[in-house]
């Protein structure tokens, strides 16, 4: 076999054509080595991160005030329809103050209140344990996918090559 190789340049002209394709089509092998490499990476940096995240006391009321915005916004508004069924006339001229504020800074709110809790959401979409419990349409579809990937011959073929090699 590595006679025939040597006098046809079979090898050479594989290569040149396996390179030749990666031009017009990705070496998906190669890409999931890079994306496992990139999550590598990703998971060590953040872990150089947050290895020296100390719990003192600031770090405690930081975390805590993190956590009142949620409970702060849903007991205000149960508040303003106490509020409102108490006095109301109280009520009607607090809300036509609120008619007064322009409505860009009504946009600026929105948009401040988006990003809180969009971000906070990203947060934990993002960490690997909620992945894990969740088993949606999604994750059943990526499960699935994944079996589909995992091919026998291709295995055994590249186990082959492996020991071929030594």
């Amino acid at each position: 076999m590595g006679l025939i190789d040597r006098v046809t340049g079979a090898s050479a002209l594989g290569e040149a054509a396996e390179g030749l394709s990666e031009v017009f089509v990705a070496n998906a092998t190669r890409e999931m080595e890079l994306q496992g490499e990139l999550a590598q990476a990703t998971l060590q940096a953040a872990s150089e991160e947050f290895r020296h995240a100390g719990s003192t006391w600031f770090d405690r009321g930081v975390n805590g005030l993190n956590r009142l915005p949620r409970p702060l916004l849903a007991l205000g508004t149960l508040g303003l329809f106490a509020h409102a069924m108490v006095d109301p006339l109280a009520f009607a001229e607090r809300m036509r103050g609120l008619q007064e504020v322009p409505e860009p800074l009504w946009w600026l709110l929105g948009a401040v209140v988006s990003f809180y809790f969009g971000a906070r959401e990203l947060h934990y979409a993002r960490s690997p344990a909620p992945q894990r419990r969740r088993r949606g349409l999604f994750g059943r579809r990526r499960a699935e996918a994944a079996e589909q990937q995992d091919n026998p011959a291709l295995s055994a073929w590249q186990r082959l090559r492996g020991q071929g090699q030594d």
